[in-house]
């Protein structure tokens, strides 16, 4: 069975965290300059002033414990500094006080897979998976697609069966993703 090779940036999506709720932003690749101007400059200011709402978001979060919306932005601004271990533990934290909460195990797969950590965030991920309520799912496909496509790329190797099974649901929550289509042909080949 040939493998798949999949340039692993355009394979990874950007989770933005907004208050309780969480989406994903492809990413893009920039082609104009002014454009790849403008996203520095604003890298640049999110990481100097992410030094400071870290600080400020510990204070809350001394004060107070057990306050979700202060640990997931907390969380959110790790990510944006690139903190994948403080990202991770701060979602951890989240998902002891929410254990229900979905996007807390999606947004700590994200972190591990950023952290280039792939056996954690494929547990992470399968614990995301198996959190989204059934009235939840319709909110949640592009996350589920992607937990989905994550799986079975893990896996096509180790486990071709179950690569199969996890890329034909991660079509059926998303058929529009090229990447799956791409997998799915070749595992099924």
């Amino acid at each position: 069975m040939k493998m798949i090779k999949i340039n692993i940036k355009n394979l990874f999506l950007g989770l933005l965290f907004v208050g309780s709720a969480s989406f994903l932003n492809a990413q893009t690749t920039k082609t104009d300059s002014t454009n790849n101007t403008a996203d520095t400059a604003a890298t640049a200011a999110a990481t100097q002033s992410s030094p400071t709402t870290i600080d400020a978001l510990k204070k809350q979060i001394e004060a107070n414990p057990k306050d979700t919306e202060s640990l997931g932005k907390l969380a959110t601004a790790y990510q944006e500094a690139s903190d994948w271990t403080n990202a991770v533990a701060t979602w951890k934290k989240i998902s002891v006080l929410l254990p229900d909460w979905a996007p807390s195990y999606y947004s700590q797969a994200y972190a591990y897979q950023a952290a280039k950590d792939d056996a954690n965030a494929k547990i992470a991920y399968e614990k995301y998976i198996a959190t989204v309520k059934p009235e939840e799912v319709e909110q949640n496909k592009k996350n589920l697609a992607y937990a989905y496509f994550y799986l079975a790329f893990t896996e096509q190797k180790s486990d071709p069966a179950k690569a199969k099974e996890h890329i034909a649901k991660s079509i059926q929550y998303d058929p529009s993703n090229q990447d799956a289509v791409k997998l799915s042909k070749t595992l099924n080949s």
